[in-house]
């Protein structure tokens, strides 16, 4: 593996880093928020309650933005900004397969009926080893 290479660098980046923020179109409006992400190669998964504005707001507009990796350490961790589309993911497989004991504040289990998922097929990725540094861009 060639950690030179912008994907493999990202593929680590969303190992380590599993909270961001998901910004959906709400009115013509960013609307942001801090979500709890999986991924699937460089396609990211991130779940919520079906009575939550985000399946509205993508049912209208699927264009998202994803920030996902820095943690506040003094502006030297890597980061990537996603630009995407989201979509309604249906997969009972998929649905067990990203389930976390960290979501039961918001769902009760992975066949909670108020369970969604959210998969978001990236368009670009910037990736930044750090703050101020020339991002990689990954066009898909």
């Amino acid at each position: 593996m060639n950690m030179s290479e912008p994907k493999e660098k990202v593929l680590q980046m969303f190992k380590e880093h599993k909270i961001g923020t998901l910004a959906t179109i709400r009115q013509n409006k960013p609307f942001s928020r801090f979500m709890l992400f999986f991924h699937d190669g460089l396609t990211l998964y991130t779940a919520t309650n079906k009575d939550t504005h985000k399946a509205e707001d993508i049912e209208n507009n699927p264009s998202v933005h994803v920030l996902l990796g820095f943690n506040g350490d003094a502006w030297k961790n890597d980061y990537a900004e996603i630009e995407g589309s989201a979509s309604v993911e249906e997969s009972a497989e998929l649905k067990e397969k990203f389930w976390n004991g960290e979501l039961k504040e918001w769902i009760s289990g992975p066949d909670d009926p108020n369970y969604l998922l959210l998969k978001i097929t990236p368009k670009s990725i910037r990736y930044y080893q750090k703050a101020g540094s020339e991002p990689e861009i990954i066009e898909l």
